[in-house]
């Protein structure tokens, strides 16, 4: 059983910078999918960013220019590295992660934004 650890979650004002990590405890490579989602209270989990087993990455129009999505495959540890943040990318942050065709998703850890 895969398992995926989130951490870097916390408060912060608006304007400030946090990095998100989640480690794996399979080995990834730059084969594998791997993606952050988010979580508002009331609201569906949504897409923040990917990166493709080819490198591209993605990310929802709310972000762009503002987050930047990595991953050390040295470490087999992917990271969200989210600046200016806004109250409004307060939530729940998920990573998921594809071996094949099976998604595994961690646990989520939470941002909150003060303005």
């Amino acid at each position: 059983q895969v398992q995926l650890s989130e951490s870097g979650g916390d408060l912060v004002q608006a304007g400030g910078p946090l990095r998100l990590s989640c480690k794996a405890s399979r080995r990834i490579s730059v084969a594998n999918t791997m993606a952050w989602y988010r979580q508002a209270p009331g609201q569906e989990r949504e897409l923040v960013a990917a990166i493709t087993p080819g490198g591209t990455s993605n990310y929802a129009d709310s972000v762009k220019g503002r987050f930047t999505i990595s991953r050390d495959v040295r470490k087999n540890t992917g990271y969200l590295q989210m600046n200016n943040l806004k109250p409004e990318d307060t939530a729940v942050y998920y990573c998921k992660v594809a071996w094949g065709q099976v998604n595994y998703w961690g646990n989520g850890t939470q941002v909150t934004v003060s303005s």
